[in-house]
């Protein structure tokens, strides 16, 4: 690798080159068969996805959004009802409270993990709360046994936005595993990603799972029998037959991901930056890694003028932005979400990735600090 080369900030050539053939003959079984809508590989894959995550049950989903929607309606939660959740996040995590008809009660991070402060989360609750969504962000699993004892304490559901972490720990225990509900997200940039769309939805009830598996096939308790007004959001075959063959190679990836994100800290460790923190117990699975810098546009800019790929993970909170104009916080209400916006920075960091192109990256930063 040449010095003027740019880095991708996700690369998946190789990864595809190495599944292809089998995930093609997979696609021809299927064409065979003719089961393209929840057919053997979906089937399958539900069955090693609970076993990979420690749930009794999994349902694929057409996406990481239906997965959270699916879950508040099948715990019933709606309008005059209250969820609270992180205001620093992916939207979709908060959009899906609103198309329920519930509240969404936004509260503030915590500095070092990136994930919802369990005190304020216990600050929030209120006669109306029925829910709480604390998400895994970037990979990095929340602080799950302070939120399941306010859950226990209050009566709340939790349902855990683990679209960015599958594969990750808290304990002893994966993601997903450890609320009434897990959510995942499979867009190709995840841990666990599809060449496309897809979701998956564990949990440990079966009533739970009833619900779900009707809603997400049109409320269908069996062929032309609605018992309700359900959505069509199917996990295609085609797509678990992909997610079949990259479950098997996941604890390796995450692996890899580990050890890039090993190689940044002790390249950037010296500089004016933060880099991520890692759980005290359980595991990281480093779907992106994050920093944080005052010289964060500085750097960003250097990056940028030497074709690596990067991006700024959220440089808004939600909950300042137009749609929740109506539920009138403030920059005052969100102190810690409000200067990680301006903060913070995701640097490239793929199962692929070469030692030189980690190397390359931490290269520029250096002289972009240094400057």
């Amino acid at each position: 690798m040449t010095k003027a080369e740019g880095v991708p900030y996700l690369d998946l050539s190789r990864e595809f080159d190495s599944l292809k053939d089998e995930w093609f003959s997979m696609i021809t079984e299927d064409g065979a068969r003719g089961s393209w809508i929840l057919g053997p590989n979906v089937h399958a894959f539900e069955k090693q996805a609970a076993e990979f995550v420690g749930t009794a049950h999994a349902i694929g989903v057409a996406n990481g959004t239906d997965a959270l929607y699916l879950s508040l309606r099948a715990l019933g939660i709606g309008p005059g009802d209250e969820v609270i959740t992180t205001p620093y996040t992916f939207f979709a995590t908060s959009e899906v409270i609103d198309m329920v008809g519930a509240t969404p009660v936004f509260v503030d991070i915590d500095a070092a993990s990136f994930n919802i402060n369990p005190d304020l989360v216990e600050q929030a609750v209120t006669a109306k709360t029925r829910a709480i969504i604390p998400v895994h962000l970037f990979g990095n699993p929340a602080d799950m046994t302070a939120i399941n004892a306010i859950a226990d304490k209050n009566g709340l559901a939790v349902v855990e936005d683990a679209a960015q972490a599958f594969g990750a720990q808290h304990e002893s225990k994966r993601v997903g595993s450890l609320g009434n509900t897990g959510c995942f997200s499979f867009y190709p940039t995840k841990v666990l990603g599809c060449y496309g769309d897809g979701g998956l939805l564990t949990t440990n009830s079966n009533e739970i799972a009833e619900a779900v598996r009707k809603l997400r096939n049109h409320g269908a308790a069996a062929a032309f029998q609605h018992d309700e007004v359900g959505m069509n959001s199917r996990l295609d075959e085609v797509q678990a037959a992909l997610l079949r063959l990259k479950l098997k190679k996941l604890d390796e990836n995450i692996a890899s991901r580990q050890r890039i994100a090993s190689l940044y800290d002790e390249k950037l460790g010296a500089l004016d930056i933060i880099c991520p923190e890692r759980p005290q117990q359980g595991s990281h699975a480093f779907n992106l890694y994050t920093i944080r810098s005052s010289k964060r546009d500085l750097i960003r800019q250097a990056l940028m003028d030497n074709s690596i790929g990067n991006s700024t993970c959220y440089p808004s909170p939600l909950a300042l932005q137009e749609v929740y104009k109506h539920l009138s916080y403030t920059a005052e209400d969100f102190p810690v979400s409000v200067a990680l916006g301006a903060e913070v920075l995701s640097l490239p960091v793929f199962p692929d990735m070469s030692d030189e192109q980690v190397e390359r990256v931490c290269q520029v930063i250096k002289q972009a600090v240094s400057s």
